[in-house]
């Protein structure tokens, strides 16, 4: 048995020979600064914790700004907290902690408070991108003569931002700096030479493109290191998917395409046959599918169905394959003067 050297009184535990009581009287538990600045970025509003810049609410941030800056005493456990925040203006918040303690397993509270103060600034990542920084280029090009129709710009484009917001998701250092509609195709900023590599490589596996890249000296590091850019060029076949090809002296639908080889669906039974990727360049364009031609079916028996022709009106028989699913309409192109099905 233990007694205070304050109260006198018997206690079974003490802290610095005085009972729990006596030890508490008067004592502050924690304690918080004067202020603390929070910094948020004025350009995608997320806020500054150490070095990382985080998405959160304003008050989830102003109140973790408080809590982070609270001080315990060595004594004293906290096992809960909540926060009381008050506005003085946009920029300024008082912010109340409260804290339920534990010492020596007596639980008692305590409160501290502080001004959270917001100060505009600019995280890394918006200062590269307001700031037009890159490291790579990705030029999407095509094998035919001419430029990107829109249709495939747009999906390419398309293409590259889906993949890059994905990259970024778990990479915030990952963007694209601007895009740029040029002579031929398209150039793509980009923020990391990584990015550009996997991004030409993404473009080589799904649509069967060329690649080629080459650097470019652009200056040297603080330490003496050379800095290079690099051009990543992305040749597209002049084929696509759902154009209509020749292959082996076979008119075909280009079902699939990749980095593999392809998969083409023949126009005269509706065969599918794989290509490998070495004899892709044996693969003809012979009509794009922005081309095909619309044709309006007037019945159907269930294997073939009986259509107007596109150009003449006239009714035309065509064979379908089996399963396929009829509107009323379908895609169809001029062979030798014979009309046939593009399912």
């Amino acid at each position: 048995m233990n007694f205070c050297v304050k109260c006198g009184r018997d206690c079974e535990e003490s802290l610095n020979g005085m009972c729990i009581d006596c030890w508490l009287d008067g004592r502050k538990l924690t304690q918080l600064p004067h202020h603390v600045d929070l910094r948020v970025c004025t350009n995608c509003g997320e806020f500054a914790f150490g070095d990382r810049w985080v998405k959160k609410s304003m008050e989830d941030a102003i109140t973790e700004a408080a809590v982070n800056a609270l001080e315990v005493i060595r004594d004293a456990e906290v096992v809960g907290i909540s926060t009381e925040l008050d506005c003085q203006d946009p920029y300024v918040y008082v912010v109340t902690v409260y804290t339920a303690c534990n010492v020596m397993g007596y639980e008692t509270e305590d409160k501290a408070s502080t001004i959270v103060r917001i100060k505009n600034n600019v995280c890394k990542r918006c200062s590269r991108q307001l700031g037009s920084y890159y490291e790579a280029i990705l030029q999407i090009r095509t094998g035919a003569k001419g430029t990107l129709s829109p249709e495939l710009r747009e999906e390419t484009l398309a293409f590259t931002e889906n993949y890059v917001n994905r990259a970024a998701s778990t990479n915030k250092s990952l963007f694209i700096t601007k895009m740029e509609i040029v002579t031929g195709g398209v150039d793509v900023y980009l923020s990391s030479i990584a990015l550009g590599k996997n991004l030409a490589k993404e473009f080589s596996e799904v649509y069967s493109a060329e690649t080629k890249e080459s650097p470019k000296l652009v200056g040297q590091t603080t330490d003496g290191q050379d800095m290079y850019r690099l051009t990543y060029l992305v040749r597209l076949p002049e084929y696509h998917v759902g154009d209509v090809v020749i292959f082996e002296k076979r008119y075909c639908k280009l079902v699939r395409l990749s980095g593999n080889g392809a998969r083409i669906q023949d126009l005269m039974d509706f065969r599918e046959k794989s290509v490998r990727k070495s004899d892709l360049t044996e693969i003809k364009l012979y009509e794009k599918a922005g081309a095909l031609k619309e044709a309006t079916v007037v019945s159907n028996n269930g294997t073939e169905i009986q259509v107007l022709h596109p150009d003449n009106y006239s009714t035309v028989d065509l064979k379908i394959p089996e399963g396929y699913e009829v509107g009323e309409s379908v895609m169809t192109v001029v062979i030798d003067d014979v009309l046939y099905l593009v399912p």
